[in-house]
């Protein structure tokens, strides 16, 4: 009986022996994690962010591909809408493609690696390995890490990562603020280690046609009354190769335009910063479209233009590349900067002697949930 009591006591110990070996700490998983990244061939991944930053979540299906040493492609596509924008990079730079519009523009930039992306592996591995202070529990399926988060703005304070225990791929994130509030989710339905692509899988002009073949975006025209409302686009108007639309510097205005007390087809910010108020607006109309302007006053200045965005072929752009989480952006100017983006078939421009770029932001962001009115 003794014996029997000393031998059962020796499994019992040996099981919690091979128990505590099978099962990893922090500090054992940012070791594997360090080799993992460092040896990090490609990646192919898809899910579903969404951005909690407006009057209701807006959700965006995600698609990134990684090849080494520094391409990499990634497709937000609004589940809305059904309106993708891709950014690619190649051995040629940065290029923001518009299926819709069969319109690309280059960057010269060194992105992403010098902005944080929450749908980037590379970008989550780096901020689990990065704070010494990180915070770590498991569950059955996942090793879960609360760290800092990295990214270009101080809205956003630390972030929660689910990593797959079997293989470390990403299969959730949690973005919050100071408060505490989850600002940016993505849950990844797939993602694979090693993928091979083939030799067009980075390639400009065959992502663009292959993209445009589904796309359709929302286009103005003025109406008989004069008024901006959405069209349709069709094979001629994807295929023109107009001018840009005449902005406010030009002068160029008709004074046939119509006062737009009650725009129809434009859509307002629902976001204005403290002390901002509506001033103004109205059209100015060029050769083939027509630009609405609205005007803000207060503690900041700004206008805020729309219009139909016109046909461009790929070329390199000079200022500063800007993820601005459901789409991106170019920032242009000193003293005076714009920031200009493209959403569904129309191009948005916000104008300022004195707003952060984190306010144009957040005004744009505050625009993704309208049609127009």
């Amino acid at each position: 009986m003794r014996r029997f009591t000393w031998m059962l006591t020796i499994v019992i110990a040996l099981s919690f022996v091979l128990a505590a070996c099978g099962k990893k700490d922090a500090d054992g998983v940012v070791k594997d994690l360090d080799k993992l990244v460092a040896q990090l061939e490609s990646y192919q991944g898809s899910g579903t962010m969404t951005l909690y930053t407006g009057d209701k979540p807006q959700e965006y299906k995600v698609e990134v591909w990684y090849q080494n040493p520094s391409f990499y492609r990634i497709a937000l596509t609004n589940a809305q809408k059904d309106v993708t924008q891709i950014v690619l990079r190649n051995e040629q730079g940065v290029f923001v493609l518009t299926p819709s519009l069969n319109k690309s523009f280059r960057f010269q930039s060194d992105w992403p690696e010098n902005q944080g992306q929450v749908y980037l592996y590379q970008t989550l591995a780096r901020s689990i390995l990065s704070d010494s202070s990180r915070q770590f529990e498991s569950d059955k399926d996942s090793y879960i890490f609360d760290v800092a988060a990295n990214y270009n703005t101080h809205a956003l304070v630390r972030q929660k990562i689910w990593l797959a225990k079997d293989n470390y791929a990403p299969k959730q994130v949690q973005v919050s603020d100071a408060e505490a509030k989850v600002v940016v989710e993505v849950k990844f339905d797939k993602f694979d280690f090693g993928t091979k692509f083939d030799k067009n899988s980075f390639d400009m002009q065959h992502n663009l046609d292959t993209a445009a073949q589904n796309s359709q975006g929302t286009l103005l025209e003025v109406d008989e009354n004069g008024m901006l409302v959405e069209k349709t686009p069709t094979d001629e108007a994807a295929g023109a190769n107009g001018d840009a639309a005449t902005d406010e510097a030009s002068g160029n205005t008709s004074s046939a335009a119509p006062a737009l007390t009650e725009p129809f087809g434009v859509i307002i910010p629902t976001y204005l910063p403290d002390g901002v108020l509506y001033q103004d607006d109205r059209a100015v109309e060029g050769t083939d479209r027509t630009t609405v302007l609205l005007r803000y006053d207060g503690t900041y200045q700004f206008t805020l233009t729309e219009t139909r965005s016109p046909d461009r072929t790929a070329s390199l752009v000079p200022g500063e590349f800007i993820d601005m989480g459901f789409t991106w952006g170019l920032l242009t100017g000193d003293t005076l900067r714009t920031l200009t983006w493209t959403v569904d078939g129309l191009e948005f421009r916000i104008t300022s002697e004195n707003l952060p770029v984190t306010e144009m932001v957040k005004i744009a962001a505050s625009m993704q949930d309208q049609t127009g009115k």
